[in-house]
């Protein structure tokens, strides 16, 4: 009997990818975003993106230190969702109130997270909501994508990009 060894080590990573995409018990994951202040980023993603406030974690300092975190800082989390459903990914917001982060940069200019994308139905409102609060367009944003969608760029209040794909 004759083995193919390439059709039984592709079996083995196959099975081995399967087994620890099994293993996650939910298929979202939460974003926690360090903000620089947390009243105007909750303003930000529920009124101009339009999350919303779902709950929140009050951590002590013991814990932020037990567990790593923080060091020993207290933290205020608050959790938002596009739709409160628990298959919906969570953002979550804190504030140490660190320095507001520069805005006047591209994703390439640092390391990290850089960008979160939101898929929306229609951009009508949401480029209403934008004008209304005076956020400022990046680049020659809205755009038309070659799909007929629409691509609009802005920065959340700490400097974080938000794309926002749409009709």
């Amino acid at each position: 009997m004759k083995i193919n060894y390439i059709a039984c080590i592709m079996l083995v990573l196959t099975f081995s990818t399967v087994q620890a995409q099994d293993n996650y018990e939910k298929l979202t994951i939460s974003i926690g975003v360090v903000v620089s202040d947390l009243e105007t980023s909750l303003d930000f993603y529920t009124n101009i993106m339009g999350m919303e406030e779902t709950g929140e974690l009050d951590l002590d300092g013991s814990f932020g230190k037990v567990s790593g975190l923080t060091g020993g800082k207290p933290l205020l989390v608050k959790i938002l969702k596009l739709k409160n459903s628990p298959d919906a990914t969570e953002l979550k917001l804190v504030s140490f109130g660190n320095e507001k982060t520069d805005m006047d940069n591209h994703i390439q200019d640092q390391n990290g997270m850089q960008y979160t994308t939101f898929f929306i139905n229609s951009t009508e409102n949401i480029i209403k909501r934008i004008r209304e609060n005076n956020i400022k367009f990046l680049g020659d944003t809205p755009i038309q994508l070659p799909d007929g969608r629409n691509f609009i760029l802005i920065q959340d209040p700490d400097g974080v990009f938000i794309e926002i794909i749409g009709h």
